[in-house]
């Protein structure tokens, strides 16, 4: 961290700004490719990435498609649980070099308890989390333990979000905001929409914190398509896919810039 008073949220911030060609964030699914190695394929995909967001792998992952429902049921069949996550990352000896964030659903989070959460979050060298299904006028508990702690949350905004809590959503963000590109689940083929481009420009010019896309980020033409309307891009399922085949996702990633 550049001063002793940057909080970790601070410091994911600043990453992801002065990224030089834009960032790049990595989802992994916790525990995959399997318990044993997942602290090393971190690390790998740490040393390319700017930030990497941990999932946390959960029984119905609503807003993920088939290869993250993949990822979490092998993970979750293979003793993957939030404790066992927390004390894998703070074990790491060295932290993995990016900023990591949680993205878990809510009911993990509730079951840990928030307090404690926050506080074994801190300790785990997490920087934030991205609750996909909390909405934002219910995270007044968790957000505030998260401040407690230096930690931030990510708000999420979609092509169909009404301008006006667009801009709610941008402000309320901590670390960056997450831009879904598409109106559906992660990890899809379709390509970006007609007028995307547009929005996401408008969307990054209502707040002071990053905007980065996720959803269907798989080609290299993705991220050189989004490079002016964003601050960077989000990359997941595949990764995944690279996993599951026994390849190496920091070289994917590597191509991707």
């Amino acid at each position: 961290m550049s001063s002793a008073h940057t909080t970790p949220v601070q410091h994911l911030e600043t990453t992801l700004r002065d990224a030089p060609d834009g960032a790049i964030v990595a989802y992994l699914t916790a525990g995959l490719p399997s318990l044993a190695a997942f602290s090393d394929v971190l690390r790998r995909v740490a040393d390319v990435a700017d930030a990497v967001e941990v999932g946390v792998p959960f029984s119905d992952p609503m807003a993920d498609g088939p290869t993250i429902q993949r990822a979490s049921r092998r993970a979750l069949d293979g003793g993957v649980t939030l404790p066992w996550i927390l004390d894998t990352l703070e074990a790491m000896d060295p932290r993995p070099a990016a900023p990591i964030l949680l993205m878990s659903y809510l009911n993990p989070l509730l079951a840990f308890g928030l307090d404690r959460l926050a506080l074994r979050a801190r300790e785990a060298g997490v920087s934030a989390f991205i609750v996909p299904d909390l909405p934002l006028e219910e995270s007044g508990p968790l957000r505030a333990a998260l401040e407690a702690e230096g930690l931030g949350m990510v708000q999420m905004i979609a092509p169909t979000t009404p301008a006006a809590r667009r801009k709610k959503l941008r402000e309320a963000s901590r670390g960056f905001t997450y831009a879904v590109t598409v109106n559906g689940v992660t990890g899809g083929e379709a390509g970006l929409p007609h007028g995307l481009l547009d929005g996401l420009a408008e969307a990054r010019s209502e707040g002071s914190v990053p905007l980065l896309a996720g959803f269907g980020i798989r080609r290299r033409a993705h991220v050189e398509a989004l490079a002016g309307a964003v601050d960077g891009v989000i990359v997941g399922s595949v990764l995944l896919e690279v996993l599951e085949r026994g390849g190496d996702p920091a070289a994917t990633l590597q191509e991707l810039r």
